[in-house]
């Protein structure tokens, strides 16, 4: 099912007028008969938070999904007083990766992979996208964070994750290269190539604490205190001057890309329709 594109979301409302949504990670609400939004959007002042929306079945980044989050981003541009982004999900899970079925439903389409070239173009413009926008991006995480789901929340400026989060990059163990967002150098960056070699390499498990003690997560909370967690950083962040924040933001990246002076992650949709298209 690929559920109808999120609107654009609107100018900062005062945070009185905000309905209050579902907890991140709080189950999903009842069955409405209705397809469900990708995205659920909330602005309270400086602050967007964008959770990712799953049905019952589907907690992974589909088409609809990364439309929706592209669209988010994009119209952020003309929303200056948008500060802050938080990334969460209302899923049992932050996200279980890739949506793979949607991979194989294009290959039986379109045997070329020009179809699954486009799909993998997508993630790529959305890591892109996160890095370069002008608000702060924080990621909510609780659950399992898997493959993409992981990817995507290395792009984000800052991550918290409950004690009780699972990480896992299994791509090698499906036959896949590690090629969605041109998110392997962004991992190597935040987190040192000797690791991610190991975790990339044997598809390991990992917990919350080794998450925290490789830089993928710079605060660890048990679930019912991480909402605290994230509003100790964007308090203080709602008061800091824009323009520093921007121009810190633009530094940090610029430092991050350097150390990546041969960054093939332009590559990365063409090596997976490549692989996937090929003979197996």
């Amino acid at each position: 099912m690929n559920p109808p594109r999120t609107p654009a979301p609107v100018s900062a409302p005062a945070a009185t007028d905000v309905t209050p949504a579902p907890a991140p990670g709080a189950g999903l609400p009842f069955d409405t008969g209705r397809p469900a939004a990708p995205l659920d959007l909330t602005t309270n002042g400086p602050v967007l938070h964008v959770r990712l929306n799953p049905t019952a079945q589907d907690d992974v980044l589909s088409t609809a999904v990364l439309d929706a989050l592209i669209d988010v981003l994009d119209d952020l541009h003309d929303q200056p007083d948008v500060r802050i982004l938080v990334l969460s999900s209302l899923g049992s899970d932050f996200c279980l990766g890739a949506d793979r079925r949607e991979y194989q439903d294009a290959l039986e389409t379109d045997p070329t992979g020009g179809t699954l070239l486009r799909i993998a173009d997508k993630a790529h413009r959305l890591c892109q996208a996160l890095e370069n926008t002008h608000a702060v991006t924080i990621a909510r995480l609780h659950g399992k964070v898997v493959g993409a789901g992981l990817a995507l929340a290395a792009y984000c400026d800052l991550r918290a994750g409950a004690d009780t989060c699972r990480f896992r990059m299994p791509e090698v163990g499906l036959g896949l290269a590690p090629a969605w967002g041109g998110a392997m150098g962004r991992l190597i960056t935040e987190a040192g190539a000797a690791r991610i070699r190991e975790l990339m390499l044997t598809c390991e498990t990992f917990d919350a604490h080794t998450a925290h003690r490789l830089g993928l997560l710079h605060k660890v909370a048990p679930l019912d205190a991480l909402d605290e967690t994230i509003a100790a950083w964007t308090k203080p962040l709602s008061r800091r001057s824009p323009q520093a924040l921007l121009l810190t933001r633009r530094m940090l990246a610029g430092y991050a890309k350097a150390a990546r002076t041969a960054d093939p992650a332009l590559l990365d949709s063409h090596l997976l329709a490549a692989q996937l298209t090929g003979p197996r």
